[in-house]
């Protein structure tokens, strides 16, 4: 479980617009990454959040780049993707995470990877922060792209910025 060493994240987004980007497919799934992305956003202090849903994980991509350059500070995509008996599930995780790298190299906008790419629907359920669930997902997401955002800002000379000798 990949759960195991994950680390605290907490980082203070006020003032930050995010925006999240959520597929349709396997609702209740989603329902549980995308309550708790706006839940840890909010924890975070995050006010101004909009939600863009889209009908499947292979349109996050797109979304999330009209999301980055619409003057977004950080956008959250959330999806799932669970393995079938063809190729196309090594196709549309492979596409999504390299386009949804590429939006946050090309734009500078950090996107927060919240797309389980599991084996099965038990396993997306286990991760997808619903009751009974081991992880949650969608928060993990949000709450690293918050945290990127503000160690970003801290490289930029903002607030934030702790200096280290090694």
């Amino acid at each position: 479980m990949s759960g195991t060493g994950a680390p605290q994240i907490t980082a203070d987004g006020t003032g930050l617009r995010v925006v999240v980007v959520a597929a349709r497919w396997h609702t209740q799934v989603m329902d549980g990454l995308l309550t708790g992305a706006l839940a840890a956003l909010e924890s975070a202090g995050v006010e101004q959040v909009r939600v863009v849903q889209v009908p499947g994980t292979v349109e996050l991509t797109v979304a999330a780049s009209a999301a980055a350059r619409s003057g977004a500070d950080a956008v959250v995509a959330l999806g799932v993707v669970i393995r079938g008996g063809t190729p196309h599930f090594d196709y549309v995780c492979q596409s999504v995470t390299h386009g949804l790298t590429e939006v946050s190299l090309r734009t500078g906008v950090p996107v927060g990877f919240g797309v389980l790419t599991c084996d099965d629907e038990a396993q997306a359920l286990d991760r997808a922060g619903l009751p009974g669930s081991r992880e949650n997902k969608g928060a993990e997401a949000a709450e690293a792209v918050v945290g990127t955002v503000v160690a970003l800002r801290a490289l930029a000379g903002g607030a934030g910025s702790t200096d280290r000798a090694h």
